[in-house]
């Protein structure tokens, strides 16, 4: 990708809100660069940012083996603010003293700003703010450290160095539980690092199609199209940098939803005039799933069986240099080990279910840089239709691990009708596009039920809906009984072989989203 001129880094101690507070900075049109803990100020220097966030972290500072940075970060003279133990890290390492608090503070608190200062200018002189912290700040370092804001618990809620554009704040300005917190950090963006704010999903989609088209040159590019939204976003990008130099592959496992197969030769073969190859391989996969009812066995089948047809699908398209894949910036965050250890990475990123040795293919990752929103923005600039960009998360695996026990054709397509008229049910409702997942399971469970006058013994079949903001945790969703009743109604009279329906109330954690 071309140079961006702005940049803010935040540095991960282990935080889960560092995606957060990244993504808070790219809303003030700055660019957010997430980088692991350790790295050192050499290489915090290379990225030219404007400004420096030091994330907050569950350790305690004054402990040997806790999470430090390079001290010469200080020294670098760009702007810098902590958060939570990013303020307590700055402290301890500069010279003060950070302790164990007699009360820990979880929660909302109210703060009484002392001093506004640049960081809080136009904010309120009281104000609710997010606390999670059981240590505190007992003594500032030496120096020209200045209190800007305090709170019934907490003597030091914000200081500066003023002399050296240093800041710190106990509290998380990036949680929705902080009202004025986006204005801080705007704040901090713009006023204390002087960012003009230019980064856009305009600006971004056209940098990368400048920067696809140098990188591709005249060769070829593959892309694994699943119908899902980061493998449609990027075929969309891809294809408006080069056009015919991309081959789209999409490969029909029978494991999609209904019509899905369909949807996606029309939309990418018809409308967008890509050249698509369609692989029905539906009848290789239903052999190779036959009476295998263990969930990891399933899933690695078809992970494997999909490199296989994925790769000889590849092997026809003449010239091709390139395999795009619809990779975010979460993906490569969680593929990198934040603690320095190779062993502590969340999990591979590559979205084709791996990339096959003897493919010798370069990767082409325009989407690498983006979040989830942005994403979607790209994909609604780019015309893809509100359906595609908005869709909800659907698994690699496909209906496999939404079908318990060993897969059938003809269990499938109960599955696969039942999760249709949980889908429409829901479009019709107008809550789709305000949920993060609907869908149905179906249970190697029978149950005796009356249909007319007959007696059946029948399958079972789970309504899942949850919320979330990004799949880590979720809780599941009240929707209303008259939904409820209209989505059994229907699935039991139109799906044949189903007698019951019921709904998971349990949210994540304990359970997962998924069944398997």
């Amino acid at each position: 990708m071309s140079e961006i001129t702005e940049t803010i880094i935040v540095l991960d101690f282990g935080s889960q809100y560092s995606q957060l507070i990244a993504r808070r900075i790219r809303e003030c049109q700055v660019y957010s660069k997430i980088l692991p803990y350790h790295v050192s100020a050499s290489e915090v220097a290379k990225e030219k940012p404007q400004g420096i966030i030091l994330s907050g972290g569950p350790a305690s500072v004054y402990l040997a083996n806790s999470p430090k940075c390079d001290p010469a970060i200080f020294e670098l003279g760009i702007p810098i603010l902590g958060i939570c133990y990013g303020l307590q890290l700055m402290i301890h390492t500069l010279g003060g003293e950070v302790v164990p608090g007699k009360t820990r503070e979880y929660g909302k608190t109210m703060m009484t700003i002392k001093d506004k200062n640049l960081l809080f200018d136009g904010i309120d002189d009281v104000i609710q703010v997010w606390m999670s912290h059981g240590d505190k700040v007992a003594k500032t370092p030496p120096g020209s450290f200045k209190v800007l804001a305090g709170s019934a618990n907490t003597e030091y809620c914000a200081v500066c160095i003023g002399d050296k554009n240093i800041y710190g704040i106990q509290f998380h300005p990036e949680v929705v539980h902080t009202p004025q917190g986006k204005q801080i950090i705007r704040n901090f963006c713009h006023k204390i690092c002087r960012c003009v704010g230019n980064w856009t999903i305009a600006s971004f989609i056209e940098r990368a199609t400048a920067e696809i088209r140098q990188t591709v040159g005249n060769e070829r590019v593959i892309l694994g199209l699943s119908g899902g939204v980061d493998s449609s976003v990027a075929a969309a990008l891809i294809h408006r940098a080069i056009g015919e130099k991309l081959t789209c592959i999409f490969v029909n496992n029978g494991l999609l939803r209904k019509d899905e197969a369909d949807r996606v030769r029309k939309l990418f073969g018809d409308n967008f005039r890509m050249k698509l190859v369609y692989e029905d391989a539906t009848e290789r996969f239903m052999n190779q799933l036959a009476e295998i009812d263990d969930p990891e066995t399933k899933r690695k089948i078809i992970g494997h069986e999909f490199v296989e047809v994925f790769n000889a699908a590849a092997r026809g398209i003449e010239n091709a240099a390139f395999l795009a894949q619809g990779t975010t910036y979460p993906d490569v965050i969680e593929s990198i080990a934040i603690d320095g250890n190779p062993a502590a990475m969340i999990k591979s990123h590559h979205n084709v279910g791996g990339l096959p040795k003897d493919m010798k293919l370069k990767l082409l990752e325009p989407l690498s840089r983006l979040f989830k929103d942005e994403v979607r923005e790209v994909g609604r600039q780019l015309g893809l239709p509100r359906d595609v960009v908005m869709r909800q998360p659907f698994p690699g695996p496909g209906l496999a691990v939404r079908h318990l026990g060993a897969v059938t054709k003809e269990s499938l397509d109960k599955l696969r009708e039942a999760d249709a008229i949980v889908i429409d049910e829901i479009k019709k409702a107008g809550l789709y596009y305000d949920i993060w997942q609907t869908f149905a399971v179906l249970l190697p469970v029978r149950t005796v039920g009356v249909m007319g006058d007959e007696r059946t013994y029948e399958n079972v079949v789970v309504l899942r809906a949850v919320e979330s903001s990004d799949g880590m945790t979720a809780d599941w969703v009240k929707l209303p009984y008259e939904l409820l009743e209209n989505i059994s109604s229907r699935i039991i009279n139109e799906v044949r072989g189903v007698n019951r329906v019921v709904y998971d109330i349990t949210s994540k954690p304990p359970g997962t989203i998924e069944w398997e």
